[in-house]
C-alpha cells in the first residue's frame, strides 16, 4: 500500500490517485474566478489588491490542506462570495467601520466557529436538521450552483423590471458555453474520465479561437502579503458591538458552511460510510480556515458548493482538496495562467452538478406539507437570495411554525427551535444584512 493510499484511505474509499487529482483540477477550475474576484470586491473597501490576491490564495490553500489532511474530506475552502460582499458593502462601506476592524469582527466569529465546533454543537445541529430540510439543502445548493453557471454563461442576465431574464444567445461566448455542456453532459454518459475537465478545456481552447480571449503567459512573480498580514483589529471589533457585525458573521459562516458542507457530503454518500466522526473533523477544519483567512488579510474562508463538480468527477478523500490546495498556491506564481479559463468554460460543469443535486427533491415527503413546503422554501430561498444560510432560515422556520400550527410540535427537534428563534431574532432586530 502506498503512502498516499494510506494517508487518505483511496481503497478504502473505492478511488484512486488518478480519479482524485482529476477531481482537484475539476474543482479548481470551477472556483478559480475567487483569486480574481475577491481582490475587486475587498478592494472595493480600500484593502490592497494585490496582498488580497496573496491572501485569497494562501487562505484557500491552508483551508483545503486542513480540510484534506485532517478530515479526509473532498471540500475545497476559499473566501466565500456573500461573505465577501457582505464584509466590503455592508460592514465597510455602509456601516463605515476600517477594514481591519472587520477582519478582526472574522476573526472574532471564527473564534467562536471553532468553540461550537469543539463542544459539538454543530452535530447537534445537523442531527437535528429534519431529514426533507436536508434533501432540500443538496437541491438547493444545486438550484443555487444553476443560477451561477448560467449567470457566468449569460443565458440568463439581469433585468430592471423583471429582476431575470433570457441572456443574449448570440453571443459567442454564450455558445460556447452551451456547446460545452452538451459535452460534458454526453462524455459522462459515456463514462469518460475527466468528462468535466475535459469541457472546461475545450471550452477555453475555444474562446482563444472564437472569442477573443488573450493568453498572456503562465509565471508571475506574486506580490508582498504584508499589507494585509496581521492587521485585523480585534479590540475596535469588540469595541463596536458584538451583534451588530460579528453575530451576523457567525450565523452567516455557521449554516452557509455547515449546508454546503451536509449537501456535498451527502452528495458523495461521505455521511452514510463515515458517519458524524468525519463530519466532525471537516466541520473544524473550516473553522480553522476562517480564522487563518482573517489573520493573512481577506474575509471569511467558507467550504465552497463548487466541491460538488470534483464529488461529481469521483473525488470522495482528502487527496481532492489537497490537489486544490496546491493549485491556489501555483497561482502565486502563475496568475496569468489562471486567469485564462474564462467563468463560461467553467460554467458548463456547474450547470450539470446542479441538474443531478436537484434528484435529491426525490427524498422529500410530498404528502405532508409541513415537510414538503419547509423543503421546498430551503430550496427556492438559496438561489433567489443568493444565500445558503437564508434558506435554511427560511426553512427551519416555516417547518417549525407550521409543526406548531397543525398540532405537531413535538415533532420539531429542540435545536430547531432555538435556531428558528435565533433567525427571527436576526431578521426583527438586525434586518436582512
Amino acid at each position: 500500500m502506498s503512502l498516499i493510499d494510506r494517508v487518505f484511505k483511496l481503497k478504502a474509499n473505492n478511488t484512486d490517485t488518478r480519479t482524485e487529482l482529476l477531481a482537484g483540477i475539476t474543482t479548481f477550475l470551477t472556483m478559480a474566478y475567487i483569486i480574481l474576484v475577491n481582490p475587486a470586491i475587498l478592494g472595493e473597501a480600500g484593502m490592497p489588491k494585490d496582498a488580497v490576491f496573496v491572501a485569497t490564495c494562501v487562505a484557500a490553500a491552508v483551508g483545503c490542506l486542513v480540510m484534506g489532511l485532517y478530515a479526509n474530506y473532498p471540500i475545497a475552502m476559499a473566501p466565500g462570495m456573500g461573505l465577501n460582499a457582505y464584509f466590503a458593502y455592508g460592514v465597510v462601506l455602509g456601516m463605515g467601520l476600517p477594514w481591519q476592524t472587520a477582519l478582526g469582527a472574522v476573526f472574532i466569529s471564527g473564534c467562536l466557529f471553532i468553540a461550537v465546533s469543539l463542544v459539538r454543537l454543530r452535530e447537534v445541529i445537523i442531527n437535528g436538521i429534519p431529514p426533507s430540510i436536508r434533501a432540500a439543502i443538496v437541491a438547493g445548493i444545486g438550484l443555487f450552483l444553476a443560477v451561477i453557471s448560467l449567470k457566468n454563461a449569460g443565458i440568463i442576465a439581469s433585468h430592471p423590471v423583471t429582476y431575470i431574464t433570457l441572456g443574449d444567445l448570440h453571443k459567442t461566448e454564450t455558445v460556447l458555453a452551451i456547446l460545452g455542456f452538451f459535452l460534458t453532459v454526453a462524455l459522462d454518459r459515456l463514462k469518460v474520465r475527466g468528462a468535466m475537465l475535459i469541457g472546461i478545456a475545450a471550452v477555453t481552447v475555444m474562446s482563444f479561437a472564437f472569442a477573443g480571449n488573450r493568453f498572456t503567459g503562465i509565471f508571475s512573480m506574486p506580490p508582498s502579503i504584508a499589507p494585509t498580514l496581521f492587521q485585523l483589529d480585534i479590540m475596535g471589533a469588540l469595541s463596536f458591538g458584538i451583534l451588530n457585525v460579528v453575530l451576523v458573521f457567525f450565523l452567516v459562516e455557521l449554516f452557509d458552511a455547515t449546508g454546503t458542507l451536509v449537501g456535498v457530503a451527502q452528495r458523495a454518500a461521505l455521511l452514510q460510510r463515515r458517519g458524524m466522526k468525519g463530519l466532525n473533523k471537516a466541520l473544524l477544519a473550516d473553522s480553522t480556515a476562517i480564522v487563518a483567512g482573517a489573520a493573512l488579510g481577506t474575509s471569511s474562508t467558507t467550504a465552497y458548493i463548487e466541491s460538488a463538480a470534483g464529488v461529481q468527477e469521483g473525488g470522495r478523500t482528502g487527496l481532492t482538496a489537497v490537489t486544490v490546495a496546491l493549485l491556489f498556491l501555483a497561482c502565486l506564481f502563475i496568475a496569468p495562467l489562471a486567469a485564462a479559463v474564462p467563468g463560461y468554460a467553467t460554467a458548463p460543469a456547474l450547470l450539470y452538478v446542479s441538474c443531478l443535486m436537484l434528484r435529491d427533491l426525490a427524498d422529500i415527503s410530498w404528502d405532508d406539507v409541513t415537510e414538503s413546503v419547509p423543503a421546498v422554501l430551503t430550496a427556492l430561498i438559496m438561489p433567489l437570495t443568493y444565500s445558503i444560510a437564508n434558506g435554511i432560515a427560511f426553512g427551519f422556520i416555516a417547518y417549525a411554525a407550521l409543526k406548531l400550527a397543525t398540532g405537531r410540535a413535538k415533532q420539531v427537534p429542540f435545536i430547531l427551535w432555538i435556531i428558528a428563534a435565533l433567525f427571527l431574532f436576526k431578521f426583527i432586530y438586525l434586518g436582512s444584512d
